[in-house]
């Protein structure tokens, strides 16, 4: 899909199998990874270009699919080995994943290089990957206009003067809760969201998980709801597309540092309709293992899940 009017966005992080276990039932080696489940909830609002790195045994199926959906995947590196390999299971709370094994293969030697035809693109998403390699794509990226950000707790925990580098050229900065406390050492939403502003993003997205989301920025702050889903099959990815789906509606819609810090109203409302999108997107995420949902599904699909929601936020008359 091609929106040459749109911003495009580079999106660089990790491309997986991975093995799950949910009180629905369990998928073996199936595709996972940040940079799937982003870019593929993203194009259906403009065009992503991607950077990864996947073993020699990962389907070209996959990638000529992802070429399909308006995904350049030419920076997606082909190594000798294995892809990246995530074994989780969820138990009744499924806010939460618990890791029984992460093989990294060929991803430990992951060396972002972007070709020259990814080095222009206005939107950068950082997905969660080493705060080193995160500062080394900007590097790279020419005239970048915003930058959006995701981590996790082991950088947190193991690289945190890293990530704080990391985090002073960051616009959005989009974590989940524990994140949040755990990297503002803070226990109080609020106060952790203060306190991560100071570091550089000045706009905060906290995902709190069937909760919904709370979003921070320098006008105020925005608490959506999370989309109730009756039969959720799989929670894995969900952040990863909702963040997908926030940016790429800001990259739709012409979303730029120039404007966050020129008309910081018109902004925050932005983001606000943003974090709908992504809050709809995640909830068909969840609808089944791995990618199942979003290979299918549209924006007909997307919009219709929207007004729903819309209509529950409403305050009627």
């Amino acid at each position: 899909m091609n929106h040459p009017a749109h911003k495009t966005i580079l999106s660089v992080g990790s491309m997986a199998f991975d093995s799950v276990r949910t009180p629905s039932g369990k998928a073996d080696h199936v595709l996972g990874g940040s940079v799937n489940y982003f870019s593929l909830a993203a194009s259906l609002f403009t065009s992503v270009k991607i950077v990864a790195v996947v073993g020699d045994d990962f389907p070209k199926a996959h990638l000529d699919f992802l070429h399909s959906r308006g995904i350049d995947v030419t920076g997606v590196q082909i190594a000798k080995g294995k892809t990246f390999h995530w074994v989780g299971e969820y138990d009744t709370n499924l806010n939460e994943a618990k890791t029984l094994a992460t093989a990294l293969n060929v991803f430990e030697h992951f060396d972002p290089k972007l070709p020259s035809t990814h080095t222009h693109c206005p939107i950068v998403f950082l997905a969660n990957i080493d705060p080193v390699l995160q500062q080394h794509v900007l590097h790279q990226v020419k005239d970048h206009e915003l930058v959006a950000c995701d981590s996790m707790n082991f950088w947190i925990t193991c690289k945190p003067e890293e990530l704080k580098t990391t985090l002073r050229s960051v616009d959005l900065l989009c974590i989940n809760e524990k994140e949040a406390f755990l990297l503002a050492e803070e226990n109080s939403l609020e106060k952790a969201a203060k306190r991560i502003q100071g570091m550089g993003p000045s706009n905060v997205l906290i995902k709190r998980g069937e909760y919904g989301s709370a979003l921070f920025t320098p006008t105020g702050i925005f608490l959506a709801p999370a989309y109730l889903v009756d039969d959720v099959i799989d929670p894995t990815g969900a952040g990863d597309s909702f963040a997908g789906a926030v940016v790429g509606f800001l990259a739709q819609n012409g979303a730029s540092r120039t404007l966050m810090n020129s008309h910081p109203t018109q902004w925050d409302q932005l983001l606000r309709r943003a974090i709908i999108h992504g809050t709809v997107m995640a909830s068909f995420t969840i609808q089944d293992f791995s990618i199942g949902r979003l290979r299918t599904l549209t924006q007909e699909e997307l919009f219709a899940r929207r007004e729903k929601l819309l209509k529950m936020m409403s305050l009627g008359a």
